[in-house]
């Protein structure tokens, strides 16, 4: 009998096998498609491939101003298609290798869970004492006329173009919708956004979003929200979008749309209904804090249980969730989850938006810094953007919100601080090395105590 079996070889899946064999646990890892999962093989491995490609596309209109004299030359997505899959391929190797240097024993096959201590794949039926459901989530459908079009794209369809398409509409205002609008419309798409809802991502600062917004529409990416999409129909030379807003009948050209909606959870063929696991009405499973689900030898972590459907969260609640089966008292900071979006410029947030902390109660102060203040910024061309930090009454960091050059790394010592709970005055003693953009941090934390440098004073 195993010790523990896991279906899923995703972000959560896999760090969960690792860390238990670490434990000295028998760990059995079962995975029907490819290791990684969607992150790596279909999502935030394969789009940070693109997102750089766009990235230098955009350093080439810095050039002239950087004293560098070359020719734009020509962009090629096939190429970077190649790239992306030569890297997604070498990264799953290391995962294999990994898995295999603990001990880990991996089955590639669809799992069954076929009682509360076993699971049948591949014509064999494994006991185990516990099994742990890390199925992460599958993308969800539009039922209206015309979604099965062949230029009626999902993600994953749309990281396997091989020729960039002229027009390209994005029906969602969410991550995974604004981080490919950025791309594409780095590689030449004209690039429109549809979203239903009056805001872009829902539930973040509303300050930061707003200002993203203003830096899209920029670039020249339109953005229409307040609009539901009617139907697809081909036109013979691509696609027409019909929306209505306002009573009124919108309609929208595209050579290929991108269906960025929402997630649902995958659990597809687990057996989870003849078990009698319970989900909620969406489908995600139900878990405690032990991530025990309410048959307590089967456990769940990752998309499967909804949250914050991110890589780094299911890792985490892999670690946490095997540690706790080995009676260590870990414990998920869910107040100090960080989010990033890929979008140009990036945009980061971890803690509580303004939004929220209105919401509470709370009696909160604002420290912001400007990335125009900040001297790297300056330097590199990339003044666009804030950052922006809420503290208590206590001093304490609550949440903090970044938009601009880096983000996307600058977050992880947002988080840290956000975690551990510390003030502005602890974060503030550490010494920030110059020139850099992790000062602009440093004066937004100061500016929660009005005490900032390089910026101008506020009234108290």
């Amino acid at each position: 009998m195993q010790d523990l079996v896991i279906i899923g070889g995703g972000p959560g899946g896999y760090v969960a096998a690792i860390r238990a064999s670490q434990l000295n646990m028998r760990v059995t890892l079962i995975e029907k498609d490819s290791l990684g999962g969607t992150c790596l093989n279909r999502g935030c491995v394969p789009t940070k491939v693109y997102y750089q490609s766009a990235q230098l596309l955009r350093s080439l209109q810095q050039f002239a101003a950087c004293g560098i004299s070359a020719t734009t030359g020509s962009f090629e997505l096939e190429t970077v298609w190649r790239r992306k899959t030569q890297i997604v391929q070498e990264l799953k190797q290391g995962i294999s290798g990994l898995l295999s240097a603990n001990g880990v024993e991996v089955i590639s096959g669809t799992a069954e869970i076929t009682a509360p201590q076993e699971v049948s794949v591949a014509g064999r039926r494994i006991a185990a004492k516990r099994i742990l459901i890390a199925t992460g989530s599958t993308s969800s459908q539009m039922s209206v006329p015309g979604a099965d079009l062949p230029q009626v794209l999902n993600s994953d369809q749309l990281l396997e173009l091989t020729t960039v398409p002229e027009r390209l509409v994005v029906i969602g205002g969410g991550v995974i919708g604004l981080e490919f609008s950025s791309i594409f419309k780095s590689y030449g798409s004209k690039v429109t956004i549809i979203k239903f809802r009056p805001e872009l991502l829902p539930g973040t600062d509303k300050e930061i979003t707003k200002r993203l917004r203003i830096f899209l529409k920029r670039q020249g990416i339109d953005i229409i929200t307040g609009a539901q999409v009617e139907s697809f129909t081909d036109n013979g030379a691509g696609v027409t979008v019909t929306t209505r807003m306002d009573d009124a009948e919108v309609k929208y050209e595209a050579d290929a749309v991108l269906l960025a909606t929402r997630r649902l959870p995958y659990t597809a063929g687990l057996g989870l209904t003849a078990l009698g696991l319970k989900t909620d009405a969406n489908g995600y499973l139900q878990t405690n804090a032990d991530f025990q689900t309410n048959i307590p030898s089967i456990y769940a972590i990752g998309d499967v249980i909804g949250g914050a459907m991110l890589a780094h969260v299911a890792s985490e609640e892999g670690r946490v969730a095997v540690e706790r089966m080995a009676g260590i008292d870990s414990q998920m900071a869910d107040h100090a989850i960080p989010a990033v979006i890929f979008t140009t410029p990036e945009l980061a947030t971890v803690g509580l938006s303004e939004e929220a902390a209105k919401q509470q109660g709370i009696d909160y102060r604002v420290g912001k810094c400007q990335f125009g203040a900040n001297s790297k910024a300056v330097a590199m061309g990339e003044t666009d953007g804030l950052v922006k930090v809420l503290t208590d009454s206590d001093g304490v960091i609550i949440g903090a919100h970044i938009l601009g050059p880096h983000a996307s790394d600058l977050i992880a010592i947002a988080s840290l601080a956000v975690k551990e709970r510390l003030t502005a005055a602890s974060a503030a003693d550490a010494i920030y090395p110059h020139p850099t953009l992790s000062e602009a941090w440093l004066e937004a934390v100061l500016d929660c105590e009005r005490q900032a440098i390089h910026l101008m004073p506020r009234r108290r």
